[in-house]
């Protein structure tokens, strides 16, 4: 009986020591799992909010009206082949018609006299093609 007390005394002390060095065990903290949806929730639009507005304002510092004081301005651009292009440019009131490639650039045309402000078709004889738009709204209305 004496090892069975000396036993159960040395697995209590060996007990009270794992216990008092042991943190003590926290209870058990009560979550509100609505206002934690509702908070991801509130992150996520705030998230795509600020996506939206950074798209908005970089499409609004890249339109400039008036060409924001620039000189040169880019009338038109056509591609001739894989790498070369036909640039129509204003510069200082005067049209040029540069040629680009890998070669450099050079200037093909300068016109004479000032660049055109509005450019209007010259009217034809034939008749208009429809607009696709026009197509659309005819097919709705039959269906």
């Amino acid at each position: 009986m004496a090892r069975r007390a000396s036993r159960r005394c040395g697995e209590s002390i060996g007990n009270r020591i794992v216990a008092a060095l042991a943190p003590a065990a926290l209870p058990a903290a009560d979550i509100n799992v609505g206002g934690e949806l509702l908070r991801v929730i509130v992150s996520l639009v705030a998230i795509i909010a600020m996506i939206l507005v950074a798209g908005w304002v970089t499409r609004r510092l890249q339109r400039r009206p008036g060409g924001g004081g620039r000189r040169i301005r880019c009338v038109e651009s056509f591609a001739v082949g894989a790498r070369e292009r036909l640039l129509l440019l204003d510069a200082d009131g005067k049209r040029l018609l540069i040629g680009t490639g890998p070669g450099g650039m050079r200037t093909l045309h300068v016109y004479d006299g000032e660049a055109p402000r509005d450019i209007v078709p010259a009217a034809s004889n034939e008749p208009l093609k429809p607009v696709f738009g026009d197509l659309l709204a005819r097919l709705k209305v039959r269906s």
